[in-house]
């Protein structure tokens, strides 16, 4: 604490279990995971936006007229966040657009729009704990009553951290089809195979691709939830518990892995973007490219790429690339 310059509290009767007690640990966790979280998402965004522009879609997916007619406030958001970044893009203003793109292409609005929404209730569910009492026994002093209950269940916050490491789980397999797509010579409207000049003697962006994959599917496992999974302790006294610790350890790792997913769907989406030259991406989507570039250059002849996808996994991590395309278009919306 010293070290921290934080003063060192006194404690006063009950103060201790309110400090270590699970319920309270958990809350704590969960409002570092919503940050981060909702920091990934609005990234997820500007990632989708670049991949949109490389690949030339028809960006019609993102009219806010479609949206407002089903109603859904995150998908209205999010198609609002990824106009602004696409603005000006010389790529989209290509022609030779298909119809009707890909869903992991043309459903994001209503798939980062459902986990915007999922968001803002599991904020309520945080804040709404923050702000209450979870002690017990409860002291009524001005009624001189004392009151024996259950507000020390952590179920209300469990719940939470599932919903957030759901959302991020289901918007990871958005950014990783999306990666597929780049690297894939049938799916990438004329990019070469695996984003490199040398395929057959170069593996590209091939083997990241794969690490994409396989975070993905740890995040798929750790999406399993742990709050189903109550088992009795304490002679039966305490025979339903949140399991709530668990869950919050398990988002922690999710967005740690969507991280690194993330980071490669940039890496990815930097690449395509040299080979589509002398087209240039939107303004806002180029401050993105510009951070890329100062920790990963141009892949022309492989490289082990562990410490481009790491360092980018540390970028994502602190938001660098957020901060960036914000001083070009504003802050995105949650």
């Amino acid at each position: 604490m010293k070290r921290a310059g934080i003063e060192i509290i006194t404690y006063q009767a009950r103060d201790g279990l309110a400090t270590i007690n699970g319920s309270n640990v958990i809350t704590g966790m969960s409002c570092l995971q919503w940050y981060d979280a909702d920091r990934w998402l609005k990234q997820s965004e500007i990632a989708a936006a670049m991949v949109l522009e490389v690949l030339n879609a028809n960006m019609s997916g993102y009219d806010d007229r479609l949206h407002r007619v089903r109603g859904h406030k995150g998908a209205i958001t999010c198609a609002e966040n990824i106009r602004r970044l696409t603005e000006k893009s010389e790529m989209l203003a290509q022609k030779g657009k298909k119809v009707q793109d890909a869903y992991s292409l043309r459903s994001t609005p209503q798939a980062v729009g459902t986990g915007k929404d999922t968001m803002e209730f599991v904020r309520h569910l945080i804040e709404t704990e923050l702000n209450g009492v979870s002690d017990n026994p409860i002291f009524f002093p001005e009624e001189d009553t004392v009151i024996s209950g259950a507000n020390f269940q952590g179920s209300p916050i469990a719940f939470a951290t599932e919903f957030m490491g759901m959302t991020v789980t289901t918007i990871s397999v958005l950014s990783e089809r999306r990666i597929n797509r780049l690297t894939n010579p049938h799916l990438s409207s004329g990019l070469p195979a695996f984003l490199t000049r040398g395929a057959g003697m170069f593996s590209g962006m091939m083997l990241a691709q794969y690490t994409a994959g396989a975070l993905v599917n740890e995040n798929r496992i750790l999406s399993h939830p742990g709050a189903t999974g109550s088992i009795p302790a304490a002679a039966d006294q305490e025979d339903f518990v949140s399991m709530g610790m668990t869950s919050a350890i398990k988002c922690r790792d999710i967005i740690e892995n969507a991280n690194g997913v993330l980071a490669i769907e940039f890496l990815c989406a930097a690449q395509a973007a040299d080979f589509r030259k002398p087209l240039k991406l939107s303004p806002a989507t180029s401050a993105a490219y510009e951070v890329i570039r100062k920790y990963s250059d141009f892949l022309d002849e492989d490289r082990p790429l562990y410490d481009d996808i790491n360092k980018l996994t540390g970028v994502v991590k602190k938001g660098e690339i957020l901060e960036a395309v914000a001083k070009v278009s504003g802050e995105l919306k949650s």
